[in-house]
């Protein structure tokens, strides 16, 4: 199985996916998603992630979770990563409320935040996006926003989906969608990414909290 050279605790991290290159596949075998697939509880629903820059509020990079018969973390062309969290191909899994919480806190720190966007919908609308999202294999750099809003206009609901490379143009798309609900998410801890990182790896391979 080839692996990115990311992962969490390497001291080069970057925010957004303009700034990574083209990786190799990255094929977690079905036992380790079996192993750590999660069910979340209460609708079926997709939640778009756009990172902002605290100063401008341009956007730099895209991501989604989508929970449907599992719940998973579709992040194309991103640098979120870590041996315990099985990934093929920009799909993560085992999306439980602690891993979504690492990944909102890894990319918002005192130079960016984070826009969330969560709208619920039917459990074949969100298997339809979880499938889609396996299928799409891995992203280049810079089409993080354009491989998500592709995704979204093939389901029903969201075909007026224009497709973009631009992340607020997609968040301000989804934000028009009736029952979307949108709030921000700030952090004041350092600019350094890898303070982040260590902080999630040093968590992640210690003993296990109750959820």
């Amino acid at each position: 199985m080839k692996r990115r050279a990311f992962l969490i605790g390497a001291p080069a991290l970057l925010v957004g996916c303009t700034d990574v290159v083209l990786r190799d596949e990255v094929l977690a075998s079905q036992a380790e998603v079996d192993r750590v697939a999660y069910v979340h509880p209460g609708p079926k629903s997709l939640t778009l992630m756009t990172m902002k820059n605290t100063g401008s509020g341009n956007g730099a990079h895209t991501g989604m979770f989508i929970n449907a018969s599992q719940r998973i973390l579709w992040d194309p062309a991103g640098t979120f990563g870590h041996p315990s969290i099985p990934e093929r191909n920009d799909v993560h899994f085992g999306i439980t409320p602690r891993i979504e919480q690492f990944y909102i806190s890894f990319h918002s720190r005192v130079t960016y935040y984070t826009l969330i966007q969560e709208i619920d919908v039917s459990p074949e609308v969100a298997e339809m996006a979880l499938r889609l999202a396996i299928a799409n294999g891995p992203t280049a750099k810079a089409n993080c926003t354009r491989h998500t809003s592709r995704l979204l206009a093939q389901l029903p609901g969201f075909t007026h989906i224009k497709s973009s490379f631009f992340p607020n143009n997609l968040a301000d798309q989804f934000a028009q969608i009736p029952g979307v609900r949108s709030r921000e998410y700030f952090e004041s801890d350092s600019d350094d990414k890898s303070v982040a990182a260590d902080e999630i790896d040093r968590a992640l391979t210690g003993p296990t909290p109750t959820l």
